[in-house]
């Protein structure tokens, strides 16, 4: 079994979906907002239940879709605990597992493309971001980068793994899908072979230009790309006021669902919900009924039921 790979043309980012073959479960690796009917149309196709959105790091070349996916697909945010993210409901640190069915990834941690920047393990494949590239590797001269943590995570962390595990970048240029780490062990030429102090050298000469959504893509990536704009973390929150809590914004709703901290309740009518479709997680009860659209009599005693005590409807 293999992952499903998909590509995104205008940032040459590679997106990843995993899944479970009986529960059918599935997650997804870097997702990228302009591809989101793409990814829809993917689960859809394949009959996959998403329950992961899964960055390996904050991106500086596009705008994740993740919070778009926890929002149409029902899936949990998840993030480098060192990357900042915080609106990701799962912040995952080195050795964590992410389970869906009876699959699971393992994170670790190689920072120096970025300081949180994670690779994945599954089975015999690796997912490796920005850190490990075909025959090249992630930059370090920006957003918390550093040549001698990324000669450390490739060198001590990557290159450890069995030389036939199969690597699964985060982006290519040049039409390559995968290698191996005995591949890129043997003969990536900015690190096979090189001492730290080299591989430093090499590093400091590379003079990239500056990623086109530098300034664009951090800052939403940094709110599961669900704001473009300034300091979403802020606007996340709810306004104290004398027995009414002010509107709670979308976002942070999904967040207090993701972290299992309010249950999300699909107030449709039975009707309404067969004709347009399930919300997956959501506890079906209606607001009204036909015929006649009648109050549902029971609904109060059914919100009880439904929200154990400390959660939020």
């Amino acid at each position: 079994m293999t992952p499903i790979q998909l590509f995104d043309p205008a940032s040459s980012t590679y997106t990843y979906v995993l899944f479970d073959e009986t529960t059918r479960e599935a997650l997804i690796i870097d997702p990228v907002d302009e591809q989101l009917e793409r990814d829809l149309t993917v689960l859809q196709q394949h009959g996959l239940k998403l329950l992961w959105t899964v960055e390996t790091h904050a991106h500086a070349d596009h705008i994740t879709s993740a919070g778009l996916l926890a929002e149409h697909a029902g899936a949990t945010t998840v993030a480098p605990a060192g990357c900042g993210i915080a609106t990701a409901a799962v912040q995952l640190s080195d050795g964590d597992v992410l389970r869906f069915g009876s699959e699971q990834i393992k994170a670790l941690h190689t920072p120096g493309h970025t300081a949180g920047s994670m690779s994945y393990l599954w089975r015999s494949h690796v997912f490796t971001g920005d850190t490990l590239l075909i025959d090249g590797c992630g930059r370090t001269d920006f957003q918390s980068g550093s040549a001698e943590a990324l000669y450390r995570s490739l060198t001590q962390v990557l290159f450890a793994l069995p030389g036939d595990t199969t690597v699964w970048p985060g982006h290519d240029y040049l039409g390559r899908s995968h290698s191996t780490i005995a591949v890129e062990k043997t003969g990536n030429r900015r690190v096979a072979g090189k001492t730290l102090a080299e591989f430093i050298a090499t590093m400091n000469e590379l003079h990239l230009p500056k990623p086109k959504r530098l300034d664009e893509a951090v800052p939403a990536n940094l709110s599961s790309g669900l704001r473009h704009d300034a300091d979403a973390v802020s606007l996340m929150q709810v306004s104290p006021a004398a027995g009414y809590a002010g509107d709670v914004p979308v976002q942070l709703a999904c967040q207090w669902w993701q972290a299992g901290e309010a249950v999300l309740i699909d107030v449709r009518t039975d009707a309404e919900r067969e004709w347009v479709g399930f919300i997956p997680g959501a506890v079906p009860l209606a607001w009204k009924q036909w015929p006649g659209m009648a109050l549902n009599a029971g609904f109060d005693e059914g919100l009880k039921a439904a929200v154990p005590a400390g959660k939020r409807p």
